[in-house]
């Protein structure tokens, strides 16, 4: 053959597996020399000619030619200006082999082209790559053999399975090509691009068929390095599956290749599962397969040989860059470096994300802020111009045709502007002038006076409407800030939510396995997800949960170890085979509330004007309200449903409450010209510390009893809708385990029609009760006040909540280790 190329080189000697760290200084010079710019311009060129070379080079089942015609086709779709390299190197290459095979790679690529040429002028818009190099090289093919040994079926069977095999090297040169020449952000390849790359990889390497380096064959050092390679970067499957592939490639090339499949395969499984190694283990995985498959061999030179081969590919390996190898393992799926770049880019995103929200939270901030500064800065402002505006109307009506005119306001301006001032007050104030002093200056200085006190009280109500819309606006101006400052908050920790880095915590979950081990309890897996204080999450997968481990042993050892109660949140199967589940755990809340509810709409009917719900909130905090729309009836009914309803999204969103309210008055306000209003009244229990907020707008007072003392928990605002500002007064009050929190609307208050104190009744009959339990409490006041007041005049709430310590029902159980990583 006359592709076969013979070097010489001092001496032979078997080289034996080294640490990458001699080769360290050698990686590094390599590697900076591929980052010059002018190397880097020249790569993509020089590989193409390169790979065009070996490619026309590359000859299967002793005399087909598949590669050559994709290859051109590929380039010349995917970057035409390279094209013409391309089809040079592959003329080169096959060159290089016979003046047959020259002759051929010729007329297959010109007929490519202009049968390419053809086919696209009638179909541009197709893509009919794959079938004109599949005609093209079926009919180069089978004219070839028919001017050789004539028109036969044997020539239409080759040139069918070598165009056949053209059609689908084309199809894997299309997947594989860009993703070696082109730098995209690509997270990871699947397999079978994986296996693509590798059979394209294999195509070029079969160009080095004959190659010798002083009896060594260059394509089995090449492959091996390809094994050694992707069994270090990707494992046992990826290593065994590159060796079979390589192998198989190899073996059509020439049949007495196939043995080295085994070799190939065998030993990028042993690499594989020796990678914990480093590449230490793995070319020690390379030797032992050699050494094992060589003995099959007829005698012992062709196994020397074979040891040399995978030495030198050995070699190869240990001085490749680790930043060529860390860039490869980047699109291994299951790889260290492939899962960091993906963390890298999954953070990246969530910087983005974040960063965009903070942008909005600043720029709702600097919305409330501008709102502020307009009214901060007029408020000065409005005073003197409100009074010039008047006394201008006044004197336009008065003084603008008196003959004194010049007199006054000339001569004697200050003093002139001073009497209409105190005028305008006086009219303000008392509605008319009643001033003795001031009528004698005003009669002595204006002979006009009469008039003027008529003009003044006629402009007096349009200042004072012009006054109550300023003061309407600044309200309007102070809510849509109050709002906005609201939404930067949220979105703010929104923002810092985003940012918050999952800690790993290996060593809590190695000692959490270790005592559950211990208790006697099987754990498939444990994950730790936080273990802050009041918010630990754990989740945990166990193989049975029959007799309810989890909370019976699971969690009482982990409240030992974290220092803080915590319970099973949530439990599910872990497969639909087995009897596996996953529990999840987390804190428990210092306090607990147990709730009840009695409700009656007027007359008996079933639609109630009233409306309450409870809620759990995000913090550990827990609300409970009342709502009670103007009237009766479906009407009221929606009424004060919108406002739950508003209330709720509006706490869950995490604005604050009285930003809350207000927002839900401006909506109820403005979205009906009709009367329609409603009371709210709010409670916000910590169920950290049972600190409560009360927020009551319109509505009456709620009751608190502690034992045998009942208070009292009263504000005095107006209901939501009636008018366009409303005031939020919060009552704080500090609870207590055991403490009966009873809410109603004012149906339950005003029930009893024949008792005059009200509020001192309702204590005595709270104070009365026998019991504790919420329900119990709602169903009794319910028919006390019904009984007492003869009927149901009016739609009836009444919401009880009581506050209890939590109380784990299983008590915690020691563990012995050491527990500084819960510190």
């Amino acid at each position: 053959m006359l592709g076969r190329l013979t070097y010489r080189m001092t001496g032979q000697t078997s080289v034996l597996p080294l640490p990458a760290k001699p080769f360290s200084r050698l990686s590094k010079r390599i590697a900076a020399w591929f980052d010059k710019p002018v190397v880097k311009n020249a790569q993509r060129t020089g590989w193409i000619i390169l790979i065009g070379f070996l490619l026309g080079r590359a000859v299967i089942l002793m005399h087909l030619l598949p590669f050559a015609v994709p290859f051109l086709a590929v380039i010349l779709h995917w970057q035409k200006s390279k094209a013409k390299w391309a089809l040079l190197s592959l003329w080169v290459g096959a060159s290089t082999i016979s003046i047959s095979f020259a002759a051929y790679a010729i007329g297959a690529t010109v007929g490519y082209l202009i049968l390419h040429r053809i086919v696209t002028a009638i179909r541009p818009q197709s893509n009919l790559i794959p079938m004109t190099v599949f005609m093209t090289v079926a009919a180069v093919r089978f004219s070839v053999l028919s001017i050789q040994e004539g028109v036969s079926g044997y020539a239409a069977m080759v040139a069918a399975v070598e165009a056949g095999l053209a059609l689908v090297v084309t199809l894997i040169f299309f997947q594989s090509i860009p993703i070696l020449f082109e730098r995209k952000n690509k997270m990871s390849l699947r397999h079978e691009e994986i296996v693509s790359i590798v059979i394209f990889l294999a195509s070029v390497m079969t160009g080095t068929v004959g190659w010798l380096i002083y009896n060594l064959s260059v394509e089995f050092i090449i492959a091996r390095y390809l094994v050694l390679m992707f069994a270090f970067v990707g494992g046992a499957a990826i290593g065994s599956t590159v060796g079979v592939v390589i192998g198989l490639i190899l073996s059509l090339a020439n049949v007495a290749n196939l043995f080295h499949m085994s070799l190939l395969a065998f030993s990028g499984l042993l690499g594989g599962l020796l990678k914990e190694g480093k590449k230490v283990g793995v070319c020690l995985g390379l030797l032992i397969g050699t050494g094992l498959m060589g003995m099959y061999g007829d005698n012992q030179s062709a196994m020397s040989i074979s040891l040399l081969e995978s030495s030198v590919a050995i070699a190869i390996f240990l001085v490749t860059p680790n930043r060529w190898i860390e860039h490869l393992a980047r699109y291994i799926p299951g790889t260290a470096e492939h899962s960091l770049e993906q963390q890298q880019y999954l953070r990246k995103i969530r910087d983005l994300t974040a960063g965009k929200v903070e942008q909005f939270s600043r720029l709702f901030n600097t919305l409330s802020n501008s709102f502020s500064e307009v009214e901060s800065a007029n408020k000065g402002k409005e005073t003197g111009k409100d009074v010039d505006i008047f006394l201008s109307k006044v004197t336009e009506k008065t003084c603008q045709t008196c003959m004194k005119k010049h007199q006054c306001w000339t001569r004697k301006f200050s003093e002139t502007y001073n009497l209409m001032e105190r005028t305008m007050h006086e009219v303000e104030l008392n509605k008319d002038v009643y001033d003795r002093r001031l009528m004698a200056d005003l009669h002595s200085h204006c002979i006009k006076n009469d008039k003027v006190i008529r003009a003044v009280k006629d402009e007096i109500g349009q200042l004072h409407a012009n006054k109550q819309l300023r003061r309407q606006i600044n309200e309007s101006r102070r809510l849509v800030a109050d709002q906005l400052r609201g939404v930067s908050r949220v979105m703010e920790d929104f923002a810092k939510d985003i940012q918050r880095e999952q800690k790993t915590h290996e060593l809590q979950e190695d000692q959490i396995s270790e005592a559950l081990k211990q208790a006697g309890v099987l754990v498939e897996q444990v994950e730790v997800y936080s273990l802050d204080n009041g918010s630990v999450d754990i989740e945990m997968i166990i193989s049975h949960n029959d007799y309810n481990e989890g909370e019976k042993v699971i969690a009482p050892l982990l409240s030992h170890i974290l220092k803080e109660t915590v319970v099973v949140k949530h439990t599910e199967k872990a497969s639909l085979a087995g009897g596996a589940e996953r529990l999840v755990f987390g804190s428990a809340k210092q306090y607990v509330l147990t709730t009840g509810a009695s409700q009656t709409a007027k007359g008996g009917k079933w639609v109630s004007g009233d409306s309450y719900s409870t809620m759990e909130l995000g913090a550990g905090k827990y609300a409970l309200a009342i709502s009670d729309g103007m009237g009766n009836g479906r009407r009221a009914h929606l009424e004060s449903n919108d406002t739950i309803e508003l209330l709720q999204n509006i706490l869950r969103s995490g604005i604050e409450e009285t930003v809350a309210i207000k927002s839900i008055n401006s909506v109820l306000a403005l979205r009906s010209e009709e009367e329609m209003f409603s009371t709210l009244d709010l409670a916000m229990i910590d169920m950290q510390d049972a600190s409560a907020k009360f927020l009551k707008v319109g509505s009456i007072p709620s009751f608190l009893k502690r034992g045998r003392q009942v208070k009292m928990i009263e504000s005095g605002n107006l209901p939501i809708g009636m008018i366009t500002d409303v005031e939020v007064d919060v009552v704080n009050e500090q609870l207590k385990s055991g403490d009966l929190l009873i809410m109603m609307s004012d149906g339950i208050f005003d029930g009893p029609v024949n008792i005059e104190n009200k509020e001192v009744w309702m204590k005595r009959v709270i104070n009365e009760m026998k019991t504790n339990d919420p329900q119990e409490v709602a169903d009794l006041l319910m028919e006390r006040v019904i009984r007492e007041g003869g009927g149901i005049h009016d739609d009836m709430t009444v919401l009880v909540a009581r506050v209890d310590h939590h109380l784990p029902k299983w008590a915690t159980i020691p563990v012995s280790f050491e527990e500084k990583a819960f510190v």
